[in-house]
């Protein structure tokens, strides 16, 4: 069978879209509204998700599922992307900080939608790895770098929102100092069995507000 064209990953990119639609409606009750944000929608739309994955599962990458990257790792779904994405509401002049990289997929999303994207990640392989795939579609407003993604990245904060794409039992205090007032977080929080997807809002005074959505499962946050 040929390689697959530009032409066949943009339909199959489209039945991505629509499916990622369909799970927002029937999610309605749970995440409070029926239809994610047109702009997350139009960026999940356009970035090739199929090259930020191994080759091996490449044909894969526009189904909604997680997919294996290594390191006992997945990159999310693309519904809980999307979701993340939204609920997040990353704007135009924002300074976003992602903890856990991966191979960069979810940073790219961020990066269509903020200004500038901060990105940690503790696995050295990861990181490089996003760096030039990054790098070689021109995103120019993202950097990474190795480490605890626990301890943020206080050279560059406050940050106007922050991702957090791995789960920890519970929200790490550096994460949340980092936080600009009126500033948004939005991460997994609990043990492995009993994770929550939260969204935290930080009121202008530092008071923290936080949300309760939908069971999820993610890979734990390491730490050094």
């Amino acid at each position: 069978m040929k390689p697959m064209e530009e032409r066949h990953l943009a339909v199959l990119r489209k039945h991505m879209v629509e499916m990622i639609e369909i799970l927002a409606d029937l999610a309605s009750e749970d995440i409070g509204k029926a239809a994610l944000d047109e702009r997350v929608m139009a960026v999940m739309h356009e970035v090739p998700r199929h090259l930020f994955v191994p080759d091996q599962v490449a044909p894969y990458a526009y189904q909604d599922m997680p997919l294996p990257i290594g390191f006992d790792k997945t990159i999310s779904q693309p519904f809980m992307v999307a979701l993340m994405t939204d609920l997040l509401a990353p704007q135009p002049h924002d300074a976003v900080l992602e903890i856990g990289t991966g191979f960069g997929y979810q940073t790219a999303i961020l990066a269509e939608l903020a200004r500038q994207v901060w990105s940690v990640e503790i696995i050295e392989e990861f990181a490089s790895g996003a760096v030039a795939l990054l790098e070689a579609l021109g995103y120019a407003n993202v950097g990474i770098r190795v480490g605890d993604g626990s301890r943020g990245w206080p050279e560059h904060a406050p940050f106007d929102k922050i991702m957090v794409t791995v789960a920890a039992e519970r929200t790490p205090q550096a994460l949340l100092e980092q936080l600009k007032p009126g500033g948004r977080m939005v991460l997994p929080v609990g043990a492995e069995e009993a994770q929550v997807l939260t969204v935290i809002d930080k009121d202008a005074t530092g008071k923290l507000a936080e949300r309760k959505l939908i069971p999820v499962r993610f890979s734990p946050l390491e730490t050094v």
